[in-house]
């Protein structure tokens, strides 16, 4: 005889049951890794490129480039993006110039990506009115005497007023665009030796050029030119908030 007080007890129970087996199925699934959602192939090139990065951070750190992880990784994504251009030859050389750091201590380094290892560790001169012993302003104007951050592509040689110059292509709208028509290069200068740095108790300044020892510019020239890439930072918001290269 149907019972229609036993047949809704029933039912109710059923659907009670149905309730919490599809709840458990949906929290089993909110806990699955994230990682185990995400395509194996992207996956794969995520953690070498994450490898690669930490493979050369450590070699070149041990071999001097006192270099933050965070600096080291803006200049790999810039080098990528430019590369990913065509505007990189395949040399795979990626100099980075760290201004927050004092003028006192070696703060340029050459780095060969593909052999993975720091080739070139230098002191290096920031523009006079950027600072003394530290760089803390930054100006793409003319006639600013002051140094330009972000993204260059080295250039050509030649012979100047400086010696065994380096041009320098800023990539940097705002930034750095106006390096040629400033006539900032990479050159040698007596001014920034470590004899100076004795001296007066810092490096010597420029106009703006990132000028080395003349002890070791023509031999970094000769290994950055042509089509490699040179990054040039200092934690400076509007340029860390206003960079394509960081950014885009």
């Amino acid at each position: 005889m149907f019972n229609p007080k036993s047949y809704q007890m029933k039912t109710f129970a059923t659907g009670i049951f149905l309730f919490a087996c599809l709840t458990i199925l949906l929290s089993f699934n909110a806990f699955v890794p994230v990682e185990s959602k995400v395509d194996p192939i992207k996956k794969a090139e995520g953690s070498s490129k994450t490898l690669f990065f930490q493979s050369i951070y450590l070699q070149i750190s041990a071999s001097g480039a006192n270099l933050s992880e965070e600096v080291f990784s803006f200049a790999l994504n810039g080098f990528d993006k430019l590369q990913a251009q065509g505007r990189l030859s395949t040399d795979s050389i990626l100099t980075i110039i760290d201004f927050s750091r004092s003028s006192r201590e070696k703060r340029m380094f050459v780095v060969d990506l593909k052999a993975q290892k720091l080739i070139i560790s230098s002191i290096v001169s920031h523009g006079r009115n950027s600072g003394a012993e530290f760089a803390k302003n930054f100006s793409n104007r003319p006639e600013s005497h002051q140094s330009s951050l972000g993204f260059y592509v080295t250039g050509g040689t030649y012979r100047g007023s400086n010696g065994f110059s380096l041009i320098l292509e800023g990539l940097e709208k705002g930034f750095n665009d106006k390096a040629k028509e400033r006539a900032i290069v990479m050159h040698g200068a007596d001014y920034a030796s470590e004899q100076v740095i004795r001296s007066k108790g810092y490096l010597g300044r420029s106009y703006g050029c990132p000028a080395l020892p003349k002890t070791i510019n023509k031999k970094t020239i000769e290994t950055i030119k042509g089509g490699n890439c040179l990054f040039i930072y200092y934690p400076d918001q509007k340029y860390l908030k206003g960079s394509e290269f960081l950014n885009g």
